[in-house]
C-alpha cells in the first residue's frame, strides 16, 4: 500500500476514529527519523493508538525486525489491528495492557516510542530504560508542559545521553470558498535521547 521507503505516510491512508488519537504525519516523520532505525531492530511503540507509527517503524525495520505496539485502549487495539491489516505488514505484535506491567515481559529494545501514556509517561521512561539495548534510542512524544518537566527529569537522572528536545507546531491547508486558509494543530514536543 505505501511503496515508498520513505516515511510520511499521510494521515487519510490510515483507518481513523474520533476514540483513537493518530500521530499527524509530520510529527511521525520526525519521531521516526529521532528514533534513527535500521533494518533488523526490535521496536516498542507504547501508547500505539491507531497504530500510526508501529506501522511506519514496522516498514523501516523490515522483516527482519519486529514492533510491539501495547496500549491499555481496546479500541487503540482494534484499530491498530485494522491498520496492520490494510497496510499488509507481518512484523508486528500488538499488545493489549498496561504498559507498565507489559514491558517487563518483553525481549530488549533498540528504539522505543512513548506516547499517549494516560499520564504515567515518567514511569514508563523509567521501566523503558532497563528494556533499552545500550545505545538504543528512546523517543517521546509530549503535549502537556508538566510532562515535559517530568520527563526531562527522569532522562537526566538515568544519565540518558543526547537528549534533543524539538517542539513542532504544524499547519495544514484547507480549501475553503473563498481560498486556502491555514490551520494550525496542536503543539508537540518531541524528546529523543540516546541510553549510554
Amino acid at each position: 500500500m505505501w511503496n515508498y521507503k520513505t516515511p510520511g505516510i499521510p494521515d487519510e491512508f490510515f483507518e481513523r476514529t474520533e476514540k483513537v488519537p493518530i500521530t499527524k504525519e509530520e510529527v511521525r516523520t520526525i519521531q521516526l527519523s529521532k528514533a534513527r532505525l535500521t533494518v533488523g531492530q526490535i521496536i516498542y511503540d507504547i501508547g500505539c493508538g491507531s497504530g500510526s507509527i508501529s506501522i511506519e517503524a514496522a516498514l523501516q525495520v523490515e522483516n527482519t525486525g519486529k514492533v510491539i505496539a501495547i496500549d491499555y485502549d481496546s479500541n487503540a487495539i482494534e484499530l491498530t489491528k485494522k491498520n496492520i491489516e490494510k497496510f499488509g505488514v507481518s512484523n508486528i505484535s500488538v499488545i493489549f495492557g498496561n504498559a507498565k506491567e507489559k514491558i517487563l515481559e518483553l525481549e530488549k529494545a533498540d528504539a522505543i516510542f512513548i506516547g499517549g501514556t494516560g499520564g504515567d509517561t515518567k514511569e514508563i521512561v523509567e521501566l523503558s530504560q532497563n528494556k533499552l539495548k545500550s545505545g538504543g534510542r528512546i523517543v517521546i512524544a509530549i503535549i502537556l508542559i508538566e510532562t515535559l518537566y517530568s520527563v526531562l527529569q527522569i532522562l537526566d537522572k538515568l544519565k540518558f545521553d543526547s537528549v534533543d528536545i524539538t517542539q513542532v507546531t504544524i499547519s495544514k491547508s484547507k480549501k475553503t470558498t473563498k481560498g486556502t486558509m491555514m490551520l494550525a494543530r496542536n503543539p508537540v514536543t518531541i524528546i529523543s535521547a540516546t541510553k549510554v
